[in-house]
């Protein structure tokens, strides 16, 4: 497939904010094999630099075991995490990536028939099937400052409403609810209602995991991953934590409880949590970046949103030119709307010299 035609096939199919994960991967890489040379992608919110040294070689050996089911690292890296976050591997459900436990909650959820409140725009990929398993979802603006807006949030509740959904960092907002704001809320909201927690990009800053209050309130689930710091979004594993009792009930609505990863994504996994040499040095080159797209867009004249997080969101109404099919011409995809009729973009952060790249095509 010749460059520009694959350019077009991105731009068409990232535009397309609805469009599943999968029907992305069928569609822009079908017949172009793993490797692109020269197209920077920027648009999946992917770690350019993972995974890990540490990682990389437990995976690489992890082969020679895959023929066996690995139950037993299945249980060691429930294990592990549950001792980092002060907790048993009770409180731990691991999943292929967070998104299949972000289902699960949801599914967990919607048999209890009733209504579902989110943030609007946010990560909706559970969203689908919770409304076909019985969840109405209501949707609750930002504010003008595109935070997530916890009154609001509460003010949509009902007395149907069976789970509250927040990402915090804010996917695709990048701004983040401050701690003690965040705990308030849950704690009023958990005996009313399951709270799914979404803490995806929560390692890019310093703001404290809501973790200590999961044995307090079993109605709090909380969704990790390793795909973002970590680097390890095309491995597919992530975890839940919950109360033990929470843990049980998700658990059975798998086709068997913790099976969703692989032995080789659980050595990635396990070994990446002893890396803090790399995970230090990937918050410190996000930052870096950040900050070479924060002065290309100071430079053009186009407002964005401090981040928290691994991409920055950005408004482009008075810029003259159309971003995303600038970058484009630069062979950078990934620019992408999250709010239709608006010139509000999200753009993952890559490496700073990938960012430099998109640096010299806004400013050239």
């Amino acid at each position: 497939m010749e460059r520009r035609e694959l350019l077009k096939k991105s731009a068409l199919v990232i535009g397309a904010f609805t469009l599943s994960r999968d029907l992305f991967a069928r569609e822009v890489f079908k017949n172009t094999g793993a490797d692109h040379a020269g197209i920077i992608r920027l648009g999946s919110n992917e770690n350019p630099h993972g995974p890990g040294s540490m990682a990389r070689k437990a995976m690489t050996e992890a082969v020679s075991i895959s023929n066996r089911y690995p139950w037993d690292v299945t249980t060691q890296l429930r294990q592990k995490i549950g001792a980092l976050t002060g907790h048993t591997k009770e409180h731990v459900a691991v999943g292929a990536g967070s998104s299949e436990l972000l289902g699960v909650v949801a599914t967990w959820a919607a048999l209890q028939k009733g209504n579902a409140v989110a943030p609007d725009p946010t990560f909706r990929l559970w969203m689908p099937a919770a409304k076909r398993t019985g969840l109405d979802i209501k949707l609750v603006p930002l504010t003008s400052k595109k935070e997530t807006d916890l009154q609001r949030m509460k003010d949509a509740l009902t007395a149907e409403t069976r789970l509250v959904y927040i990402c915090n960092p804010a996917n695709p907002t990048g701004t983040i609810i401050p701690a003690g704001e965040l705990e308030t809320f849950i704690k009023e909201i958990a005996p009313k209602a399951i709270i799914l927690l979404d803490e995806a990009y929560i390692e890019f800053c310093d703001e404290p995991s809501m973790a200590k209050l999961v044995n307090d309130y079993p109605n709090l689930v909380i969704a990790k991953t390793f795909s973002k710091i970590y680097g390890m979004a095309g491995a597919r594993i992530g975890y839940a934590l919950a109360h033990p009792e929470t843990i049980r009930q998700l658990n059975e609505l798998q086709p068997w409880a913790n099976a969703g990863a692989g032995a080789v994504a659980l050595a990635g996994a396990m070994a990446s949590l002893d890396d803090k040499v790399f995970l230090n040095f990937c918050r410190k080159e996000n930052e870096k970046a950040r900050s070479v797209l924060y002065a290309a867009l100071d430079k053009a004249g186009i407002k964005y949103i401090p981040s928290h997080t691994s991409f920055v969101y950005f408004d482009a109404s008075t810029f003259s030119k159309d971003v995303p099919s600038l970058l484009e011409s630069k062979n950078i995809v990934g620019a992408r709307t999250f709010e239709q009729g608006t010139k509000w973009h999200r753009l993952s952060i890559g490496t700073v010299e990938e960012m430099q790249q998109v640096a010299a095509a806004l400013n050239g």
